[in-house]
């Protein structure tokens, strides 16, 4: 006889109250019992499980012969068996399924074998255990407590059972039998994995051998109609709250005033040039609530209507920012007015405590790995002196150890991986390796520690990448001379000087590669698409395939909770300290 397997969902009667064959209950319940399927002729109602579970029946037809391979001749021979078996548990006939273990005379009906803890492996032969002979998990070592389910996140007792399971790879992950089989329905075949450590094939192994059933399709949001429709929309609204087009918010021209233009950083909001006051051949907008968190003040451009996303955004903003004000609560309230840098650096330098020191030992001049050192302790604090001493030094304070220590701490700084460029106009490079050791974090945080304690100015920023962390000066563009890269500064010179259409496209498709991997690829039209193809090349460049390591640049600016230390970045190129 053919094994029983797992057939896929076919189409199916309505089986309304008609009561299933085996079980003798009028249940419709996927979840539990499996599709309730109603053949019209002959009429017969059965629960897919049902089937799968029953003792004496095997899938003897092909995948469109009676029900999912299960002809109609066997249902009705199983039917006729289990009515001579009285089930254990609710003592009616009807028993159908049995457990796998031959000695053992339990049998029940499947909603009984349910109530009663029975495990059903829905592979191989579909077998059936009771309570008695159910397979068990092993814990190898003592869970940590208080526990919670990995799923539900409620609290769960880190004792084996039929309701409590746990990863059998991880080892940390627990979580209730309900919940798992509410996720296997969910994430089906394909996506069903350990919430914890992410593992799919020994996690999968191990719940069908806890009896959880694990359907063979897609997960259920990939079965929703059009279910990634929005994805494929470009965001086409003006946001601002006074709209000059005659043609209405939703309307975008293919070019000029009237053409949307989105956030350069969220994407999420729009405005009409000519509605934001921009220029004619500008794209590179921000909405207020992407400017305000960036630049910390408040955006020139007009007010614009909060969408929902928006709404969310500026709540959590509001609690981080509570959040910090607590922690930094003894920050002057001057340092929000306008004021030097000068005054700025003084003002910080009052709030470091000259009670309380912070030890750094620097050997064999390796300034940058001693400072690192310093800062990542965990009670490390700026507000603390530096007490520096050089392991070569005879005296461990010397006069002067700390300037010339922040001294070699800058020079060093301004020589590592993150930056490139002349020694007088650096920019970040973009580096894998320092992305994966958060370097980008540590070296702003070490500057700005610097400036604090009273170093050299930072005077080796270019303006491109003072720009592109800052927003300032406003009117400041792009140009190629600030590029690092000396093949592109080349290629997007060769584009600015292009006298000709002709000359235009030829330089252009040269560099389709690169253009097409940035998404700055375009059909040239005329002479004067190559503007707005040097604005897309150049903010590729400095912003967006920098997003990574600007953010994590400037979130230096609230390590450990110390907010203040993020007013050294108004001292920049455009200041003189």
């Amino acid at each position: 006889m053919k094994p029983k397997t797992k057939r896929r969902a076919v189409e199916q009667v309505d089986s309304g109250s008609e009561i299933c064959e085996l079980c003798k209950r009028c249940d419709d319940c996927p979840d539990k019992y499996g599709e309730k399927i109603t053949l019209e002729e002959p009429k017969l109602t059965v629960h897919y499980f049902c089937l799968l579970m029953s003792s004496g029946i095997f899938q003897r037809g092909k995948e469109h012969e009676g029900i999912h391979g299960f002809l109609v001749d066997d249902i009705k021979k199983e039917a006729c068996r289990s009515s001579r078996l009285r089930c254990t548990v609710c003592k009616k006939m009807g028993a159908s399924v049995g457990c796998a273990i031959k000695s053992c005379r339990q049998m029940v009906h499947l909603p009984c074998g349910i109530k009663q803890e029975f495990i059903f492996q829905f592979t191989d032969l579909f077998p059936s255990f009771c309570r008695k002979h159910c397979p068990t998990q092993i814990c190898s070592s003592s869970p940590t407590l208080p526990l919670s389910c990995s799923i539900c996140l409620e609290p769960i007792e880190p004792v084996l059972s039929y309701t409590v399971l746990k990863c059998p790879a991880c080892h940390g992950s627990w979580f209730h039998r309900a919940c798992v089989q509410n996720q296997a329905h969910s994430a089906a075949l394909y996506f069903f994995r350990c919430t914890l450590c992410n593992n799919s094939d020994q996690f999968q192994q191990e719940m069908l051998r806890m009896g959880i059933h694990i359907p063979e399709r897609d997960a259920s949001w990939e079965l929703e109609e059009n279910a990634y429709g929005e994805l494929l929309q470009v965001y086409q609204h003006c946001d601002a709250i006074k709209c000059s087009c005659e043609k209405g918010r939703s309307y975008s021209a293919q070019s000029g005033f009237f053409e949307i233009v989105r956030c350069t950083f969220c994407g999420s909001r729009g405005t009409h040039r000519k509605c934001s006051f921009l220029k004619l051949y500008e794209t590179n907008w921000s909405c207020d609530d992407c400017k305000t968190a960036v630049e910390g003040t408040v955006s020139p451009l007009p007010n614009h209507v909060k969408s929902p996303l928006a709404e969310r955004q500026e709540k959590k903003r509001l609690i981080k920012r509570c959040l910090s004000s607590i922690s930094s609560s003894f920050i002057p309230k001057r340092f929000h007015m306008d004021a030097s840098p000068s005054e700025i650096l003084m003002d910080l330098a009052t709030q470091i405590s000259t009670q309380q020191t912070t030890a750094v030992l620097v050997i064999k001049d390796e300034v940058v790995e001693a400072a690192l050192q310093a800062v990542r302790q965990s009670d490390f604090s700026p507000c603390h002196t530096l007490s520096v001493s050089f392991s070569r030094d005879v005296q461990s304070q010397k006069v002067g150890t700390q300037r010339r220590f922040l001294r070699l701490l800058l020079q060093k700084l301004r020589s590592s991986s993150v930056f490139e460029g002349p020694d007088q106009a650096k920019n970040l490079a973009l580096s894998s390796q320092a992305l994966r050791d958060d370097l980008y974090f540590e070296i702003g945080s070490l500057l700005a520690l610097s400036l604090v304690h009273g170093g050299p100015p930072v005077a080796f920023f270019s303006r491109a990448l003072y720009y592109s962390l800052f927003h300032y000066p406003t009117d400041y563009k792009f140009t190629a001379e600030d590029l690092g890269d000396v093949t592109l500064t080349h290629a997007v010179k060769k584009i600015a000087k292009s006298s000709s259409l002709p000359v235009l496209r030829r330089v252009v498709r040269s560099m389709m590669d690169y253009l097409q991997v940035a998404g700055c690829w375009r059909e040239i039209t005329k002479l004067s698409d190559k503007n707005l193809l040097l604005e897309d090349i150049l903010n590729f460049y400095f912003v967006i395939r920098m997003q990574v390591p600007l953010q994590r640049w400037k979130m230096c600016c609230i390590t450990r909770g110390h907010s203040y230390i993020c007013h050294w970045y108004r001292c920049g190129p455009c200041h003189e300290l």
